[in-house]
């Protein structure tokens, strides 16, 4: 037989909030996707690598993204792209220990053709009105709203993506 019963416990006299301290303002760390695309003249390596370096370091300059913030990336590239891994132009920036993806966009009709598309994870404490998509050439198009970018000094962005690219293929001779 079954017997029902009643638990009790004794009323609470103190508040909770009242037993603890006030909590401290800590900035939370979230997880944040980071967009930019960029389209490309042809299917060549050389092309692939360098434009999504140059959107990729874009993405990196204008948001402050260190390598180990970074939780993961997708790459994807349409169809009439496949001269080369478009990830490995993030390797070749510095990023040797985040989860990389490359795979082709949908092949939906009437499509943006020869662009790279890149989805960063990025650890943050940035709100996300605080972030900076990047979208350029022909895949302004796909986020016109997005378009305007903060200024860069374009010579010093070549400078940093050399000197990263550098240190890559000397870090690659050594091992």
């Amino acid at each position: 037989m079954l017997q029902a019963g009643l638990w009790y416990s004794a009323p609470v006299t103190n508040s909770i909030w009242a037993m603890s301290p006030p909590p401290q303002e800590v900035p939370v760390m979230v997880c944040r996707g980071v967009r930019g695309a960029t389209t490309i003249a042809s299917n060549s390596r050389s092309e692939i690598l360098r434009a999504t370096r140059r959107l990729l370091a874009l993405i990196i300059r204008l948001n402050g993204i260190q390598p180990d913030e970074v939780a993961s990336a997708i790459f994807t590239t349409t169809r009439d792209l496949n001269a080369e891994f478009p990830a490995l132009a993030a390797r070749q920036l510095g990023w040797l220990d985040a989860a990389l993806l490359c795979g082709h966009e949908m092949d939906v009709p009437h499509s943006l053709p020869h662009c790279i598309r890149i989805l960063v994870h990025w650890n943050t404490s940035k709100s996300i009105h605080d972030i900076h998509h990047v979208y350029l050439g022909e895949a302004v198009k796909l986020r016109p709203d997005k378009a305007e970018l903060p200024s860069i000094d374009e010579a010093e962005l070549t400078a940093w993506i050399d000197a990263q690219l550098l240190a890559w293929q000397n870090g690659r001779s050594r091992a």
